[in-house]
């Protein structure tokens, strides 16, 4: 199959599904520009692609920092011209009892999770509307549309990307794209910021049956390869051995 390169921006990008993307992404000729704290492993990452034959650049990148996304969009444009695809995929998951009332990962959930996306759509939608067309692929979770114990937060930051995704949508006049990838367990490095033990023992049972990221990469892929006036909307990936 034949597909119409594209430069494509993706948050999160030094491990886990933002890095199987943009691995994936590359193979089919897209333009990548990775962004992440971890500058060192996005090094990595880049010489890996490139030396494949990709194209690929990066910049340091915390999705929290409204004038920090701002920085990396325009930087993607200054390199490439353009941005076509922003993939918001940076993300943090520290599971814990409300009772625990640990705050200041709530706090975490919410910056990273919610507002690094806003910062995304801020930083990019102009440019996109202003190029004549672009689109979005914001990551959330199986946890946008279920609630469970000591993931309370996590998944209203997840209902909230949702109810964000759909709003930029239905406000949409043709020209963004909107693609809402949920996806079940996972593997990833998400689970390493659970401070809480129970909830991290009880994570290694649910993560038993994890995906491989690169599921993940292809559903993003598939959507991002669609014609321009195919819009696929909501993508929910589980483990076929997974009830939630």
């Amino acid at each position: 199959m034949t597909f119409a390169a594209k430069v494509v921006a993706v948050t999160g990008a030094s491990s886990g599904i933002g890095e199987a993307t943009a691995r994936r992404l590359a193979t089919h000729g897209h333009r990548l520009f990775l962004g992440a704290r971890r500058t060192d492993r996005l090094e990595v990452l880049t010489k890996e692609i490139t030396a494949a034959g990709g194209t690929a650049a990066f910049q340091r990148l915390d999705v929290t920092d409204a004038a920090d996304v701002r920085a990396f969009v325009s930087a993607a444009r200054e390199l490439y011209g353009r941005v076509d695809v922003v993939v918001n995929n940076a993300g943090v998951m520290p599971l814990s009892p409300l009772e625990a009332l640990k705050v200041d990962e709530w706090d975490r959930m919410i910056d990273v999770n919610v507002r690094g996306v806003l910062h995304g759509i801020a930083a990019a939608l102009p440019a996109m509307r202003a190029q004549g067309g672009g689109h979005f692929v914001t990551i959330a979770s199986v946890g946008a549309y279920e609630v469970s114990p000591t993931a309370a937060v996590y998944c209203a930051t997840k209902f909230a990307v949702r109810a964000i995704s759909e709003g930029l949508r239905q406000e949409s006049t043709g020209d963004i794209r909107v693609t809402l990838v949920s996806p079940g367990v996972t593997e990833s490095e998400l689970a390493d910021s659970i401070s809480d033990p129970a909830a991290r023992e009880a994570m290694k049972t649910y993560r038993a049956v994890a995906l491989p990221a690169s599921a993940i990469a292809e559903a993003i892929a598939f959507a991002v390869s669609q014609p321009s006036q195919v819009d696929v909307n909501e993508i929910v990936v589980r483990p076929v051995a997974s009830a939630q």
